[in-house]
């Protein structure tokens, strides 16, 4: 998605060989023109599949979920990386663990939100390890819903995520994918020559 890859390029900070921060326009200040765009394209890749929900995770997950479930007329849930007061009876829970943040979290959906007739659409910001996605997958599975198919707003290729994903049979739709992060510069699959 070239609109996605411009903004990497113009506003987003590489850190480290391993952190991109694109705080200025996906996960902390969000910029709405991008985030609709966003929604369009996810919807186009899976406008074949029946999506009866999105699912995604708080909070940088809910803006490109919410985008793409508006795009495809269905629900957007979010799963919660902290317990409420109102979310006690039916629960589904998954233990998540970020490796930018260093910390595990029991992510957990009401389970009056996915039923076994649901074809859900499962919705992230970044793919690296794959373990926020495993656990928003796992969440579906307790529902005994299908898991139709996982969209990830950038992919960084260089770590294990998509490859975990593929082993368990999932359809991935990566709007950017990261080769390198190296020296400093952004460097994307398709400049290297790596397939989709």
């Amino acid at each position: 998605m070239d609109l996605l890859k411009q903004k990497i390029n113009s506003e987003g900070t590489v850190l480290s060989e391993h952190v991109l921060k694109v705080d200025s326009f996906i996960n902390h200040q969000i910029d709405p023109a991008l985030m609709v765009e966003i929604g369009k394209e996810f919807a186009k890749r899976f406008k074949d599949n029946q999506i009866t929900k999105v699912l995604t995770i708080e909070s940088s997950g809910i803006a490109p979920g919410l985008m793409a479930a508006l795009e495809l007329s269905v629900p957007v849930i979010f799963a919660r990386k902290r317990k409420s007061l109102t979310l006690v009876n039916d629960v589904l829970t998954s233990t998540v663990h970020s490796f930018t943040k260093n910390e595990t979290n029991e992510i957990s959906v009401s389970s009056k939100f996915i039923n076994s007739t649901d074809n859900v659409l499962i919705i992230d910001d970044f793919l690296a390890n794959g373990q926020a996605a495993l656990g928003l997958a796992d969440l579906v599975q307790q529902a005994g819903a299908n898991v139709a198919g996982i969209g990830i707003v950038i992919e960084k290729s260089f770590q294990q995520g998509r490859q975990l994903l593929n082993e368990k049979g999932y359809r991935v739709e990566s709007l950017a994918r990261i080769q390198s992060l190296e020296n400093g510069k952004v460097t994307f699959s398709e400049e290297v020559g790596a397939t989709l």
